[in-house]
């Protein structure tokens, strides 16, 4: 224990003497300048927020759980004017065909599995996209049950004439934060989704 707390000290003369421009440098000046060093590399103590409802008892799981419903809510509506006036019916069609773009073609059932809705919620999605020549399904021939869904050249195109909008509406849902909060919100959201995920699949 005391070999570890001697080896950071030596580690903090270090750079002490690579920042410091002490000519005669002591344990006063060393003391000081330990003081300015520590106050610039200490994490920031975190104030626990407020709440609605928090002083009669509101919990912070609900408080997250309700935040998360309500956000969800307002990505649809941002979502929702992006489509205005082009063939998409709802959010979700262009949002399958980014997973199509982004992971490659895949079955019909990973892909329903990928964006997290029922079996049948899904393919209502996917029939709809078939039906209006944005993707096209295959057989798989070690898989007669299952079909390969692959995005269409017209599909690829609507999603491209749609993407400037489509960026404008997510960014508009997280415009308020700074890159810094968006790095450290995407590492709290995936580590919520990793977990769930994993927790679904038993």
């Amino acid at each position: 224990m005391y070999y570890d707390l001697i080896t950071e000290v030596v580690g903090l003369i270090e750079t002490y003497e690579k920042d410091s421009e002490q000519q005669n440098p002591n344990i006063q000046s060393f003391s000081q300048w330990l003081n300015q060093h520590l106050k610039k590399t200490a994490s920031p103590v975190l104030v626990e927020p407020d709440w609605l409802g928090k002083s009669k008892g509101r919990s912070a799981d609900s408080v997250i759980n309700t935040s998360l419903v309500h956000l969800s809510r307002y990505a649809k509506l941002q979502a929702k004017v992006a489509i205005a006036n082009t063939a998409f019916s709802t959010p979700d069609d262009f949002i399958y065909l980014i997973s199509l773009v982004a992971f490659g073609s895949m079955t019909k059932t990973a892909l329903i599995k990928l964006n997290v809705h029922e079996k049948s919620a899904g393919i209502q999605i996917i029939n709809r996209l078939i039906n209006t020549e944005l993707v096209t399904q295959t057989t798989i021939d070690s898989d007669k049950r299952n079909r390969m869904i692959h995005i269409t050249s017209k599909g690829t195109q609507l999603l491209n004439d749609s993407m400037q909008n489509i960026r404008a509406a997510t960014k508009n849902v997280t415009e308020p934060l700074t890159h810094e909060e968006k790095m450290q919100l995407i590492r709290l959201l995936t580590k919520l989704e990793d977990f769930h995920e994993l927790k679904a699949r038993g």
